[in-house]
Formats: structure tokens, sequence, C-alpha cells
């Protein structure tokens, strides 16, 4: 298996180093309500020990589709990058 390292991350994850690291959907699967924007709030918010419905509330997410949006956000991407732009793969 080859060694991916040495790949800097920087240059996928944007210019801005205050932004979540995640790669977050920008819109409900479900509904197509906006989501994305108010990821970085409930995260922040819920670390500092907030209840994360009493977040998800007032941030206006009151659909179940968009709610589950951020509460199963997982970080893929250090499992994702070592596949990115592997030589022989056609896109």
């Amino acid at each position: 298996m080859e060694d991916f390292s040495c790949i800097d991350r920087s240059s996928y994850l944007g210019p801005r180093s205050d932004e979540p690291s995640m790669m977050i959907p920008i819109r409900c699967f479900t509904c197509g309500s906006l989501v994305g924007d108010k990821f970085s709030t409930f995260e922040t918010r819920v670390k500092a020990g907030e209840d994360p419905a009493k977040v998800l509330d007032e941030l206006g997410l009151k659909r179940y589709c968009c709610r589950r949006m951020l509460i199963s956000s997982i970080d893929v991407i250090d499992q994702v990058l070592p596949f990115f732009g592997k030589k022989g793969t056609n896109y």
C-alpha cells in the first residue's frame, strides 16, 4: 500500500483555516434545505456543552431530515483522500 501522508491537505480544504475540515453537504439530501452554513455553529455550540436538540431548534432546523444531516456527519476526508488522483483512474 502506498503512503499518502505527504499529500498537502490544505489545497483540498479551501483557503480559510477557521472553516471546518469536513466534507459537509450543502443541502439536505431529502428536502433540499440549506444546512451547510449551520454546521460550524452547531459543532462549536455542541462542543461547548450545549444540548444538540436545543441548538438545532435555535438554528431553525425543524425537519428531522435536515437535523440528521448535522447529527450524523462524520469526518471521512482522511479515508477518501488517499484515493484522490490515483494513477490509472479516469474521472
